[in-house]
C-alpha cells in the first residue's frame, strides 16, 4: 500500500474530532452566525447588506468546488452550470409566483408573443417544488455527466476541458429565446419573494440571513463528510485512485457521490444569488465564470474549506470595489493574483499564516 493511501485510510476516526480540530472552519462558522445576529439586529445601509448575502453565495459556491477538487482532485471548469440551474429554477419560480399574484406575464414571454408561461414551468409558483426540482436536476445533471465520465475514467486535464466544454455548450442553449427562459436577455423583474416585495429592506436583510445561515451549515456539513471515513477516501482517492481501486473500493461511486453532493450545493448557491441580483442570464454560464471559481480556490487555499471561503470573500469583495472604483482593471489584478499564487503561495493564502496543506494548486489536472 503506497504511503499516501495508507496515512489517508488509517487516520483517525470520528467526524467530530477532525471537524474540532480545524480552529478556521469553526471560526467562520461562528462569524455567519454573528454576522448574520448582527444583520437582524442591526442592519446597515441596504447596499452593504446586498453585498453581504452576495459574498456568502460566493463562498458557499467556492465550498462545493473546492470539496471535488481539494478532497478528490477533480478539478471542475464547468461548475458554473450546477450554479446556473438553481439560478434559472429560482428566477422561474420567482416569475410564476408573480404571475400567480398579479397575472402579468414576464416581458420575454410577451416579446415571445405567447399568452400563458410555458407547460414545464407548471407548478413552480410553489416554492418548495422550485427548490427540490434545482436540486434535483443539478443533481442529475452531474450524475449522467459524472458516470459517464468516471467509468470511462476520465481525469485530470481531459475532464476539466470536458467539464468546461458543457457549461459552454448549456450557454449558448440559453442565448436562445424559443427556450422560453429569457434567450440572450434572460430573466429579470422579480416582483415578490413569498408574496413580500422583491427589494424591500426586510427581503434584502432576509436573504443576506439566509445565505449566512446556509453557508455556515454547508461549513460544519463539509468539514464532518471530509473529517469522516468517506473524506478519509476521498483523500486516498486523490493521492493514489488505481492503489485504492486495487484494494476492492469503488472510487467510481466514491466519485459520483461526491461529485452530485457538490453539484447540489453549487445549485443551492444560485438559488440564493438570483434573487439578491435580480436577474440571471446566459453570462453565469460563461467559461470565465466557472474559472474564476478554481481562481477563488486556490487563491483561498486549495483543500481547506475555511480557505476556499476566505478566497470567494476576498476576490469578490475586491472585484465589488475594484468594478466601481476602477473596472479597466480588474481583469489584470485578477491575472496578477493567480501569478503569485502560482509562483510564491502554491497553497494559497494560507500559506502567510504557516499552514500547509498538502494539496498544490493544480493537484486536480495532473
Amino acid at each position: 500500500m503506497s504511503g499516501a493511501v495508507q496515512t489517508a485510510l488509517a487516520a483517525p476516526a470520528g467526524p467530530g474530532r477532525r471537524a474540532v480540530r480545524d480552529p478556521l472552519v469553526a471560526g467562520l462558522v461562528g462569524l455567519c452566525l454573528a454576522a448574520a445576529v448582527g444583520l437582524l439586529v442591526a442592519p446597515p445601509a441596504p447596499y452593504l447588506v446586498n453585498a453581504v448575502g452576495q459574498l456568502a453565495a460566493f463562498a458557499i459556491l467556492a465550498v462545493s468546488l473546492d470539496l471535488v477538487w481539494g478532497y478528490l482532485g477533480i478539478l471542475s471548469l464547468g461548475h458554473g452550470l450546477f450554479f446556473a440551474i438553481g439560478g434559472y429554477v429560482c428566477a422561474m419560480h420567482l416569475l410564476a409566483h408573480g404571475v400567480a399574484v398579479t397575472g402579468v406575464l414576464p416581458d420575454f414571454v410577451q416579446f415571445m408573443g405567447w399568452k400563458s408561461l410555458p407547460a414545464y414551468w407548471t407548478g413552480l409558483d410553489h416554492a418548495a417544488y422550485a427548490f427540490v426540482l434545482a436540486l434535483a436536476l443539478a443533481g442529475l445533471v452531474a450524475f449522467v455527466f459524472g458516470l459517464a465520465s468516471f467509468r470511462s475514467r476520465v481525469n485530470g486535464v481531459y475532464f476539466s476541458i470536458i467539464s468546461q466544454a458543457l457549461v459552454y455548450v448549456a450557454m449558448l442553449l440559453m442565448y436562445r429565446n424559443d427556450t422560453g427562459l429569457g434567450g440572450n436577455n434572460g430573466m429579470t423583474g422579480f416582483p415578490l419573494l413569498f408574496g413580500w416585495p422583491m427589494g424591500s429592506p426586510g427581503v434584502v436583510t432576509g436573504l443576506a440571513v439566509a445565505a449566512l445561515l446556509t453557508l455556515a451549515a454547508v461549513l460544519a456539513g463539509a468539514r464532518l463528510l471530509v473529517g469522516s471515513a468517506i473524506g478519509r477516501r476521498m483523500l486516498a482517492c486523490r493521492d493514489d485512485e488505481t492503489r485504492l481501486r486495487t484494494l476492492g473500493y469503488s472510487t467510481t461511486r466514491l466519485k459520483l457521490g461526491i461529485w452530485c453532493l457538490s453539484a447540489m450545493i453549487a445549485a443551492l448557491a444560485g438559488i440564493l444569488y438570483v434573487p439578491q441580483v435580480g436577474i440571471i442570464n446566459p453570462r453565469v454560464l460563461a467559461p470565465d465564470l466557472s474559472i474564476e471559481i478554481a481562481v477563488w480556490v486556490a487563491i483561498g487555499g486549495l483543500g481547506r474549506l475555511g480557505g476556499a471561503v476566505i478566497g470567494a470573500i476576498l476576490v469578490n469583495g475586491l472585484k465589488f470595489w475594484l468594478s466601481a472604483a476602477m473596472p479597466e482593471a480588474w481583469p489584470f489584478i485578477l491575472s496578477g493574483l493567480v501569478l503569485v499564487v502560482v509562483l510564491v503561495l502554491p497553497n494559497g493564502l494560507l500559506d502567510l499564516v504557516g499552514w500547509r496543506p498538502r494539496p498544490t494548486w493544480l493537484r486536480g489536472a495532473r
